[in-house]
């Protein structure tokens, strides 16, 4: 049954996905991390309880809780170890904070590793665990024994769940602690750390591993079938400072820290683990970190630290909602956190939020033990009325606290929230940030309902941060240049990631390539919120809207025009998506190409097919129908066809007018290029009185950008040119017309800049302006240039390949100073670009 999927065609970009998700399924992960800025590495274990997937072979044996090994709980090896690095350096003097690290150095010196030394014979009938592992050094992987947990039968033997007969006991006993009821995730969470801290078990055969590129491997001699395969791992590990799924750098005030990047290969660097999206598992982590550090987690409660080892805290989150591995997020650093100087928000934002869970379905709750989305009630063949509210009857997803059946949840508005930030930032983040955030959780939660997560933490990240947001379970991460300008950005920004609770976390994509679920949905919902917090008229909202949009066509059309079609196209491995080979494996086509994170195909191109379906039925059907369809698909996995069939069969006159899904995938999906529709659209969003304001501003601008010679006439009657004032759209607009000009004088561009201050707008305004700058070698502005590609690297990338086409060499040796000022602190799929573009 051993799964050994070929090596990367090194001519390609896909992204493998190794884990043999069909044979076994991780369901729970216990983290045990220490984190060492000295070396710049997270050290510790990991421990895997385990589920053989249903089909994946027979099952044996009675079940038996009998201890062999009374008192061997208290043998366990220490909670952090080290790999191949800290064993050849046992001898070089230690911080504090690698003490811990050292342990799992001396295990292996003791022997206790030798398995993996043991040949790896071909054996095609050994079973074998694939596990997706990138750039860490495993120092160890052993069975638990989980007959030495201390009550762990008191609390498993009032469950009355059946139990085929013949399980192995091992199986039967994490089956059983698997199916505790959600109204009893308190007791379940903590018999999963318990069995955590078990001992290994010291009399069964010893397991084998290995490590490739891609994945770490796991035997047990004599063991054929998942089924027979151990069902709680320990494995002892640590990350390499390269490696691609944790950021080490400094914040803005100078201090390290380190946080999850967010790359395309996701938290495989971080820790061992099950990649496809169909994993789903719920998680606990304790993290240690030095005293003035403050640990943020992926986590349903708001963690009070308390003393671990010597000059450290220790930090614990847990998770009860299954999500894919890859939504674990951890930031560690010495953050501040804003406080408010008002009292802004509702008085549940004092509350304690794990209070929350305890609003869940009783035993005689519906429950499926099959994670993903496959349990057929969820599946597509029922229209939802646009107005589908209320309480659900019933969750199709696997059983767990669920806010959605949960009164309380249900009522509140504003979640309870927390901004941290480095010192210098503190300020500003009070002003813009702490002030926004209320507001976006407010108007998300009046389009969309109950808040999937129980809170929110948001934390301004260093400067090398590749992207403006990210989101992930009950965390946030935001560019510091969301900081900058009008609070127009920040808060459109704060929109997007919340929009991501919803439809990216709590919905997600079945198969990783299908991002426009995600990320087109919360580009849509970001215009609708935004408008809310606004609290904008009619007219005035359908104007802005239609006004981003054009400004999101003309990104969109200039995309297309600068990338290969294949990336340009948001199935591209259509009809097999969501497929898999017969182990679970698969490839994530284009996933590391370099360029690809910098791309906004499936955020714009997925936008542009939610904004025509809404034109058909109209937006305020359109979002009750969102509403409706979180209700159904939350703590689920969809595909395309998931959420087209469903929309079709809701609103019958869309089919009538032609539309069928095999006509959305030809014209939106499958192929590359522009639908037909967004070209005609275009022409009308080009025609709206915001609009032709910028047009009629623009045409002043060109009779000056000639510029003219000093003392004469013209200039002396310039100043009598009345410029309109414009709102931060309009003025993206006005900069993207004039970059299409051939000439523009030094004056002109002057004028420009103390016209509207561009100095101090926000990012998206600087970064045109910077165009203009590079464009017109305009070197009065160079320090503009160069203060935006350091302190806006998240969306300077482009800027670097535009000066080094330049012929000047003082634009080129512009890029290079400030390539060589930021490189260490540049994000590596952000180096990785630029590099590219000055090769």
């Amino acid at each position: 049954m051993e799964s050994n999927p070929p090596d990367l065609d090194p001519n390609k970009d896909d992204l493998p996905l190794r884990a043999n998700t069909s044979h076994m399924l991780v369901r729970h992960y216990v983290l045990d991390l220490t984190v060492s800025f000295q070396r710049k590495v997270i050290g510790g274990n990991i421990v895997l309880f385990l589920e053989p997937a249903r089909g994946a072979g027979g099952l044996e044996e009675p079940l038996s809780l009998t201890s062999s090994h009374p008192g061997d709980g208290d043998q366990r090896p220490p909670p952090v170890a080290g790999g191949e690095e800290a064993r050849c350096s046992a001898a070089v003097p230690r911080a504090p904070e690698d003490a811990v690290l050292l342990a799992g150095a001396e295990k292996c010196e003791k022997g206790q590793c030798d398995a993996s030394k043991t040949p790896w014979a071909h054996d095609s009938e050994a079973f074998t665990l694939i596990l997706d592992c990138c750039d860490l050094l495993v120092s160890a992987v052993e069975e638990v024994d989980m007959s030495s947990v201390v009550g762990l039968w008191d609390v498993l033997d009032g469950d009355q769940v059946p139990l085929a007969s013949g399980l192995h006991s091992s199986s039967a006993v994490v089956q059983r602690l698997i199916s505790v009821p959600s109204s009893r995730w308190k007791q379940q969470q903590d018999m999963y750390l318990q069995c955590s801290r078990a001992c290994a078990a010291s009399h069964a055969e010893p397991l084998l591993f290995r490590t490739d590129r891609w994945s770490l491997q796991i035997r047990k001699t004599g063991v054929c079938s998942p089924c027979t395969f151990p069902c709680v791992l320990r494995i002892w590990y640590e990350t390499k400072p390269t490696g691609g799924s944790v950021r080490w750098t400094t914040d803005q005030d100078g201090s390290c820290c380190v946080y999850t990047a967010g790359s395309p290969i996701n938290n495989r660097a971080l820790f061992p683990c099950q990649e496809p999206p169909v994993a789903m598992s719920t998680w606990r982590a304790c993290v240690k970190a030095p005293c003035e550090y403050i640990a943020l987690l992926s986590g349903e409660n708001q963690a009070v630290p308390w003393p671990g080892e010597t000059g450290f805290l220790q930090w614990d989150y847990y998770v009860t909602m299954p999500m894919p591995a890859s939504t674990f997020t951890i930031a560690v650093g010495r953050w501040q956190q804003a406080i408010k100087r008002a009292c802004m928000c509702e008085k549940t934002e004092n509350e304690d939020p794990s209070t929350e869970l305890d609003c869940s379905k009783d035993d005689s709750g519906s429950r499926s033990t099959k994670l993903g989305c496959d349990d057929q009630s969820s599946r597509p063949g029922r229209a939802l009325s646009a107005g589908e509210e209320g309480q659900p009857n019933f969750c199709s997803h696997v059983d767990y606290p669920c806010r959605f059946t949960c009164e309380v949840s249900r009522a509140q508005v504003i979640l309870p929230h927390r901004v941290f930030a480095p010192s210098c930032h503190l300020r500003r983040v009070e002003d813009t940030v702490l002030r926004l955030v209320p507001l976006c959780l407010a108007a998300a939660y009046s389009v969309l309902g109950v808040h999937p997560f129980s809170r929110l933490d948001l934390l301004i990240v260093p400067p090398g941060f590749s992207s403006l947001g990210m989101a992930s379970p009950h965390i946030i991460f935001l560019s510091q240049s969301v900081l900058a300008g009008e609070s127009s950005l920040c808060g459109q920004r704060l929109c997007h990631e919340i929009a991501h609770s919803w439809f990216g976390l709590a919905i997600g994509a079945r198969d990783w390539t299908e991002e426009w679920i995600s990320e087109g949905f919360a580009t849509y919902l970001e215009d609708v919120f935004w408008a809310r917090v606004q609290q904008l008229g009619d007219t005035e909202e359908e104007e802005q809207k239609d006004l981003k949009a054009l400004l999101r066509w003309r990104r969109l059309r200039d995309e297309m025009g600068n990338c290969e079609e294949d990336l340009q196209v948001l199935r591209p491995s259509k009809d097999m998506t969501g497929g898999a080979s017969e182990s679970g494996s698969s490839v994530v086509k284009h996933a590391l190409n370099p360029a690809k994170p910098f791309m906004q195909v499936h955020y714009l191109k997925g936008y542009f097919l939610l904004k025509f379906l809404a034109g058909e039925v109209g937006e305020r059907e359109f979002l009750g129908f969102f509403r409706a369809f979180v209700m159904r698909f939350h703590g689920q996995l969809i595909l395309s066809q998931d959420f087209l069939q469903i929309s079709l069969d809701t609103f019958p006159a869309l089919s009538s007018r032609g539309l069928t899904i095999g006509a959305i995938y030809s014209d939106w999906l499958d192929t590359p290029g522009i639908p037909k529709w967004l070209q005609e659209a275009s022409s009308i969003w080009s025609q709206i009185p915001p609009v032709t304001e910028v047009t009629q501003e623009v045409a002043k601008w060109k009779q000056l950008r000639g510029g003219v010679a000093k003392g004469t006439k013209r200039k002396r009657t310039r100043s009598k040119v009345n410029f309109k004032e414009l709102r931060v759209e309009q003025l993206l607009l006005l900069l993207e017309f004039l970059l299409e000009e051939a000439e523009l004088s030094g004056n002109c561009l002057g004028l420009l800049q103390t016209t509207y201050s561009l100095r101090r707008q926000d990012a998206e305004v600087k970064h045109r302006w910077c165009e203009l700058v590079v464009k017109h070698k305009h070197t009065a502005a160079y320090r503009d240039v160069r203060h935006f590609l350091i302190h806006d690297q998240a969306m300077g990338v482009y800027l670097y390949g535009e000066l080094m086409l330049q012929e000047d060499g003082r634009q080129q040796a512009l890029a290079r100073r400030c390539l060589a000022a930021i490189k260490d602190d540049m994000d590596q799929s952000a180096r990785s670009v630029v590099e590219e573009m000055i090769l």
